[in-house]
């Protein structure tokens, strides 16, 4: 409504700064002082009225409205005064953070995550290619067999849960760039600090693959492939339902800051919904649900038939799932996780 009080005449240097003439040409900032100024002047009691305590709730949001720390939003209009609270609509792009260099890539803190990235990730890419290496040493060569598909879960499945273990308490475990992209877009790690994370994680997958070609004597380290009947398309949406298992199973494990003491068992949940999916999925696609275990071997093979499919799925499905976890369980909090670095 309108205020009825009568600025003073006096106040002209108001004025000035609230011109509202030209307002798009003419564009100026408040600062937090200027605005004390104007709501000192504007809510000062005419003669005759009783003193007006300048520190209101009014007052003190103004203050913050002028620095942008404030939650909610108001109208305001040119003529008079008019102050109209409505709720702040929700925004998907307060959620992504960028970082600042210095603290995301240099701060010693980061540089030991990277590290930690690219050594779990290095210990899940060996366990789990290494195990499908020895495979077709132990057959020949043979096709895959349903024993095959069930060792190659039970690897992975192990190795995950041991690498996602091992580097919870330095980088926060995400071993793949799926859940790292899933984390960034549900904001709980910012651009710069996930970038690093998803190089850190594509190096130890490439360092484990040329290990094994190494160590096995050259045995070739095979690439992802598709199944003869299924198509990229076939492909592409069960990477992503899959995937979308995996990161949603991080979320409700080791992000959700209402986990409580299910925390505690997160690696291993991690580790048996990728052991779980491989069952579902590896005789379709491979199953890969992480860039990274696709690229090592892909490098070395030099093998890129299709493997678009394995970076476009996984990306969505953990992009996705993150998204809707933190929309619809989590909710917005700008403060950080405890015992994390998701």
């Amino acid at each position: 409504m309108d205020n009825p009080r009568v600025m003073n005449e006096d106040s002209t240097n108001i004025d000035a700064l609230l011109s509202f003439e030209d307002e798009d040409e003419n564009e100026e900032h408040i600062t937090a002082r200027q605005s004390e100024m104007i709501l000192s002047e504007v809510l000062a009691p005419s003669s005759g009225d009783e003193p007006t305590d300048n520190s209101s709730p009014l007052t003190s949001f103004f203050f913050l409205f002028m620095m942008g720390q404030s939650d909610l939003t108001y109208s305001f209009q040119p003529t008079f005064f008019n102050f109209r609270r409505m709720p702040t609509p929700p925004h998907f792009v307060d959620r992504i953070a960028v970082g600042r260099y210095q603290d995301e890539v240099q701060h010693p803190g980061a540089i030991k995550a990277f590290v930690a990235e690219f050594i779990s990730t290095l210990i899940f890419v060996f366990a789990g290619q290494g195990s499908g290496m020895a495979f077709t040493k132990l057959t020949g060569g043979a096709a895959n067999t349903p024993a095959g598909l069930v060792a190659a879960a039970l690897a992975h499945a192990f190795g995950l849960f041991v690498a996602v273990s091992v580097g919870a308490n330095i980088s926060g475990g995400h071993v793949n760039p799926a859940v790292t992209f899933g984390a960034f877009v549900g904001g709980n790690i910012t651009l710069l600090r996930g970038i690093f994370y998803i190089i850190a994680q594509l190096l130890g997958s490439v360092v484990a693959c040329l290990l094994l070609l190494f160590s096995t004597g050259g045995l070739t380290t095979a690439g992802f492939a598709l199944a003869a009947e299924v198509s990229v398309w076939n492909a592409f949406v069960f990477e992503i339902v899959m995937t979308f298992g995996l990161v949603y199973t991080v979320y409700a494990t080791a992000v959700d800051p209402k986990k409580g003491d299910i925390g505690t068992i997160a690696p291993i949940a991690i580790g048996f919904i990728v052991g779980a999916n491989i069952l579902a999925g590896g005789a379709f696609t491979g199953a890969s649900m992480n860039p990274a275990v696709a690229f090592g071997p892909a490098v070395v093979s030099w093998d890129w038939t299709n493997h678009w499919v394995y970076w476009a799925g996984p990306i969505i499905g953990g992009g996705l799932a993150g998204l809707i976890y933190e929309l619809i369980f989590i909710g917005r909090s700008h403060e950080p996780l405890t015992g994390s670095e998701f």
